[in-house]
């Protein structure tokens, strides 16, 4: 069977090498550590710098695809693994896209999708010449590196904004300024595409942050015109196919109201691999995320999208302050005990404040019931109790 090297060891590609289990496939990981998620997991596990072009070089020896769990990957060593023949999937001239805010805002404006007015900040005065042209309505942003709400600023007024934008020029700091939009909330629209040009789209959720995280995604997106949920689908199958995307694409979205309070659509994200807000695939759908992008990179048919319930919730695994001393296994027991319908996925990592570390996905006919039974069982997989209002 063909060989798929990941470069990255965490959450994604564990999940990655459970679905190539499945397939048959042999997956191959690039891990900075023995111990790390999917180097638990994994049976062919490549110790390395994803940052050294020979470690890379090492871990795709062989391999008939090279793919990714993360976006970091210098693009400078795509280009030349490329020119030696590696297949890299997706190509570095649509991961630059993931890789660099400015680019991607700069290429979405030049297809005509819906992005915020922005622009680039090279120094103090481009800051402020554009919080003067959007009223004071400012999102800074760092053009790389940024993820999960690092990397991003409101300024309250023009002079937190000059001493935040000194400092952080001065420390090397790239950056970009778009205009803050009146958020009603997020929403994801995921899309998988193959080097051959098919496209299937995954119905778009609602992603609900907290402190910057996203903590749940509700599939399909509740009160989601049928109109905006198919022209939303369409819209990443056009970033998709025009950016040249292949694997699975995440276009993750802010919903505003318009002037007459319609829902109006614009483009927040993109990220180029399996996603958090495309979990709720592993239980709600024909085909998960992690199987897609396997079938994708390799050039197969793509899998059938079709939910398998009229709403999938999923809900983050955060670790909390203090980590109770219950087990985890006796964690899980109370959960299926209590919720036995809840699908339980871990990722063999440590606790740490604010750490992703698991998720739990659950099935209904009723959005609020199935998303008060998922975040119940995060809550208790966190805490060792049930929230109060259980």
């Amino acid at each position: 069977m063909p060989i798929v090297a990941v470069i990255g060891d965490g959450q994604l590609a564990r999940m990655m090498q459970t679905s190539a289990i499945e397939l048959g496939q042999s997956l191959r990981v690039l891990a900075g550590a023995p111990d790390s998620s999917a180097a638990q997991v994994a049976a062919d596990v490549v110790l390395g710098d994803y940052t050294n072009i020979d470690d890379l070089r090492v871990a795709i020896e062989g391999a008939d695809v090279m793919t990714f769990d993360h976006e970091h990957v210098p693009n400078e060593h795509l280009h030349q693994l490329i020119a030696e023949g590696v297949n890299v999937q997706p190509r570095p001239e649509a991961l630059v896209n993931a890789q660099d805010k400015l680019v991607m805002r700069k290429r979405l404006r030049e297809l005509g999708a819906p992005v915020p007015p922005f622009a680039a900040i090279e120094s103090v005065e481009d800051a402020v010449g554009f919080f003067e042209a959007v009223d004071g309505q400012v999102c800074l942003k760092a053009r790389r590196g940024g993820y999960d709400g690092k990397g991003v600023w409101f300024p309250a007024d023009v002079a937190e904004l000059q001493s935040l934008v000194a400092e952080l020029l001065d420390g090397g700091t790239p950056l970009m300024a778009e205009k803050k939009v009146a958020l009603n909330r997020e929403l994801s629209a995921m899309v998988a595409r193959t080097p051959s040009g098919e496209t299937k789209a995954w119905p778009v959720v609602e992603s609900v942050q907290k402190n910057g995280v996203c903590a749940e995604a509700i599939a399909p997106a509740p009160e989601l015109s049928a109109e905006l949920q198919e022209s939303t689908r369409g819209l990443a199958q056009k970033i998709a196919t025009e950016l040249g995307v292949t694997g699975v694409l995440a276009v993750e979205l802010f919903e505003t109201l318009d002037q007459n309070g319609q829902p109006e659509i614009f483009v927040n994200e993109l990220a180029m691999r399996p996603h958090n807000t495309g979990h709720w695939t592993q239980d709600g759908c024909v085909t998960s995320q992690f199987e897609q992008h396997l079938r994708a990179v390799l050039d197969y048919p793509l899998g059938a999208t079709d939910t398998l319930a009229d709403y999938t919730v999923m809900a983050n695994v955060l670790g909390a302050d203090t980590d109770p001393e219950m087990p985890m296994a006796t964690r899980m027991v109370e959960v299926w005990r209590k919720y036995p319908d809840a699908k339980i996925h871990l990722y063999g990592k440590g606790h740490r404040p604010g750490r992703k570390f698991g998720h739990v996905s659950l099935v209904g006919s009723d959005v609020e019931a199935t998303r008060e039974a998922a975040l119940a069982s995060a809550y208790f997989l966190v805490h060792a109790e049930w929230p109060a209002e259980v």
